[in-house]
């Protein structure tokens, strides 16, 4: 049987990300029709704990321990925020816009990485940062009345999301995924189980499977992306994560009649592009450490 190359699996893995992240949203846009952002975070969280429970059980998983619980605390609280701040602009904002505007948030990576880690400040993230900056300016049009709360709320999911990152990579040395995604939807509802309750309407019948589907798919996105990123680098799985973009117009237009917005497409190319840049700079810098860039 003839085995892929490492580089095919990790497209693979993350083309089933981008598809769980597609799901995701979806499912945030359905059930907002009925459930305040605090239920559906309730409903993710506790759905995702669930069935990671049955996994680790069912294959005789140990369960996760850990030495750094204040900070897996910190991540979780900062991502429950972030993720509350992202359903809300999905039940908002058209889902494409909502996907472009979260590409800004390797941008805030790297800005965190120099404030944080004394990371240099290098030409790659230079770039990045003003065409990120450029391409939000396109997508918001400020001025136009573009530029309300649902979209504050995501340019603050995108930032929390990167400080999420950043701690991810912190914890990944010493800390399985499995343990990770164990310590996050503990978390999750943890912190979520009053303001979850406070606003809980009884579920519709056919709400069951959104219901459903919204844990299995965020507890499946954070899986397959850890999962690509052991085949393959970054810079070779980026260009798949950009089909959220299509995937979500296309979704948008068939679906919730949401208008093609050539801005959003334009700005979001542009966020990529500063992206895609400074990640090959980052990997020449990673190849030779000496260059200067």
């Amino acid at each position: 049987m003839k085995v892929l190359p490492k580089s095919i699996l990790g497209m693979f893995w993350m083309a089933a990300t981008v598809s769980c992240f597609v799901l995701i949203a979806v499912c945030g846009r359905e059930l907002s029709d009925t459930m305040n952002v605090f239920q559906i975070m309730l409903i993710r969280g506790s759905v995702a704990f669930i069935v990671l429970l049955i996994i680790i059980f069912g294959f005789g998983i140990k369960i996760p321990r850990t030495t750094h619980l204040k900070l897996h605390i910190f991540r979780n609280c900062v991502h429950y925020a972030s993720q509350s701040a992202w359903f809300l602009g999905v039940s908002l904002l058209p889902i494409a816009t909502v996907f472009a505007i979260e590409f800004t948030s390797p941008i805030w990576v790297a800005l965190i990485a120099v404030i944080a880690l004394n990371e240099k400040f290098n030409r790659g993230r230079a770039i990045a940062l003003i065409f990120g900056f450029c391409g939000v300016l396109i997508i918001l049009r400020p001025g136009l009345d573009t530029f309300d709360v649902a979209t504050i709320a995501v340019l603050g999911a995108a930032l929390g999301f990167a400080v999420v990152y950043v701690v991810t990579k912190v914890l990944s040395g010493n800390d399985s995924p499995v343990t990770v995604l164990f310590y996050m939807n503990l978390v999750h509802i943890i912190i979520g189980l009053y303001p979850g309750l406070s606003v809980w309407v009884q579920p519709d019948w056919n709400d069951l499977h959104w219901m459903i589907l919204v844990g299995v798919s965020a507890l499946g996105a954070h899986y397959c992306l850890t999962r690509a990123l052991v085949y393959a680098d970054t810079i070779v799985i980026m260009p798949i994560d950009f089909l959220r973009l299509p995937l979500a117009i296309i979704i948008g237009i068939l679906f919730y009649n949401e208008a093609f917005d050539y801005a959003v497409v334009l700005g979001a190319i542009m966020i990529f592009g500063g992206n895609y840049y400074n990640l090959r700079v980052e990997s020449s810098l990673a190849q030779d450490p000496q260059s200067k860039q």
